[in-house]
């Protein structure tokens, strides 16, 4: 097995059980241990944290990918020096701001939530170890060994909060010691990447640094745009929240979007795969092979995040009945972020044709502006809509980022990813909701939510392979089926 191919399924295990400590934390254990005001500043932190987070790392985390196969192995320390130095042109820049007007900014985000204002440095150095976590786990993957890092990005934080939630929860720690380890959490985080990185390639500091150093810190600076750009539409409605409803509505907000997430796992996975092979594709100018690998993975894609959308709508009233009260308020939210979600996946892999393309810098511009829209719209929809406002925001945006990327692929490439499967897919997801939104058991939730989801799967994987809508899918259904015979 080849070491992108082994990597690429490590990863995808690995980013599943990430996802699985996470559910347990958002669903059950935050909800259950911290108050909902604290809860809510936990989000409003690891949000706002992940939007510094490209400045912080200033580009470096693509830039690296990106140029690193250019250098000799005589040049590599000079360029693997310049990638360390180079994210302090954002980090002490934001620092200087951070100390000089501290406290006009924390009277400006904490008008509506007090607290805010003595967690601001909270953000600051999450947002530095997320911003150098990234340009270590950079370093590990132009090694080839990814798998580590996804590991420590995936799962260890997750597993990390589960065990200061537990401890809180016994009261080994204090509330405001949790914070304290919550930060230290992500600090360790990067700490471990780092050592972990250097054992592959202990650098030797060097300043003599690539010839095309202006070329390099241009793409990084382009990278900050596009980086920004896509955390803005993804975190930026959970950091406005705070400026216009009461804090603890961040903590309510925030399951919803989670539950609904959980949509955009297969896409995760399968981009480890696609983004090489599109690379390649459009490097040997094989037209209809990227046309073929388009409409093959938004085909799957939609199989799979469209299935996983229906079993959450129709199971959502079920897992809110393990929830405490407060939280079961955000059908609305899951319905429409879950829906921008499948939006996402059914655009297959259109991100990697476009950041592999000469257009990429065009793409970062549409991305800026999408970024722009989605503050406006959350500025003039919060207000009045409140946490339904910030998912018709995000809705919105992606909506119109989407439609605007799948007309300029069009336009440029020549090809669409939707194929007469693409409507059959969508027609049977519409027929299974229509079929069982109305089939209530009488269990306990979690078992009225596994007997839907078998009933519904099982209906689902039959209508595919009976009409073998999917070839892909319908392959490995026959192995699973050693090969029943299927009517054409």
């Amino acid at each position: 097995m080849g070491v992108v191919l082994k990597q690429s399924i490590q990863n995808t295990v690995v980013t599943y059980l990430g996802f699985f400590f996470g559910a347990i934390n958002t669903l059950f254990l935050y909800t259950k241990i911290l108050p909902d005001k604290y809860y809510g500043l936990v989000t409003f932190i690891l949000a706002s944290g992940a939007i510094l987070m490209p400045l912080m790392a200033f580009g470096v985390h693509n830039t690296m990918i990106k140029f690193y196969s250019n250098h000799q192995e005589t040049e590599k320390d000079g360029f693997f020096t310049l990638m360390l130095l180079v994210p302090l042109l954002g980090v002490v820049p934001v620092a200087l701001v951070g100390l000089i007007w501290y406290n006009p900014i924390g009277d400006w985000v904490s008008q509506v939530n007090p607290m805010v204002k003595d967690y601001l440095w909270y953000v600051f150095f999450v947002g530095l170890a997320m911003g150098y976590f990234e340009v270590f786990y950079s370093w590990t993957k132009v090694h080839l060994k990814s798998v580590f890092g996804n590991f420590m990005k995936e799962v260890f934080a997750r597993v990390g909060v589960s065990l200061l939630l537990v401890l809180f929860y016994f009261d080994v720690i204090s509330l405001d010691m949790f914070f304290k380890c919550l930060v230290g959490l992500y600090l360790l985080r990067t700490l471990i990447i780092k050592m972990y990185a250097f054992s592959l390639r202990m650098p030797k500091f060097s300043f003599k640094f690539p010839n095309y150093t202006k070329e390099i810190l241009s793409y990084s600076f382009l990278i900050i745009l596009g980086g920004s750009a896509s955390l803005v539409l993804l975190e930026i409605d959970k950091v406005m929240l705070n400026q216009f409803i009461s804090i603890e509505n961040v903590a309510y907000y925030g399951v919803s979007v989670y539950i609904a997430t959980v949509i955009i796992v297969p896409s995760r996975a399968m981009h480890q795969i696609t983004y090489p092979l599109t690379a390649e594709l459009l490097n040997t100018k094989n037209e209809a092979g990227l046309d073929t690998l388009y409409k093959k993975t938004s085909l799957t894609l939609f199989i799979a995040s469209g299935i996983l959308f229906v079993l959450i709508i129709l199971n959502l009233n079920d897992l809110y009945l393990m929830l405490p009260e407060n939280y079961r308020n955000g059908f609305t939210i899951v319905f429409l972020i879950g829906l921008a979600k499948v939006m996402d996946s059914l655009l297959g892999n259109i991100n990697s044709i476009l950041y592999n393309s000469k257009y990429y810098k065009t793409v970062l511009v549409f991305g800026v502006c999408l970024a722009a829209l989605t503050i406006l719209l959350n500025f003039l929809l919060i207000p009045k809509l409140g946490m339904e406002g910030a998912a018709w925001a995000s809705f919105v945006s992606i909506f119109i980022f989407n439609l605007v990327k799948l007309v300029f692929v069009k336009l440029k490439f020549g090809i669409l990813p939707f194929t007469s499967a693409t409507f059959k897919v969508f027609s049977t997801l519409v027929l299974l909701i229509v079929l069982f939104d109305f089939v209530q058991f009488q269990f306990h939730p979690l078992i009225n939510i596994g007997l839907k989801s078998i009933l519904v799967s099982v209906m689902y994987l039959g209508i595919l392979y009976r009409f073998n809508i999917s070839e892909d899918v319908s392959g490995i259904l026959s192995k699973w089926l050693k090969k029943i015979p299927r009517s054409e």
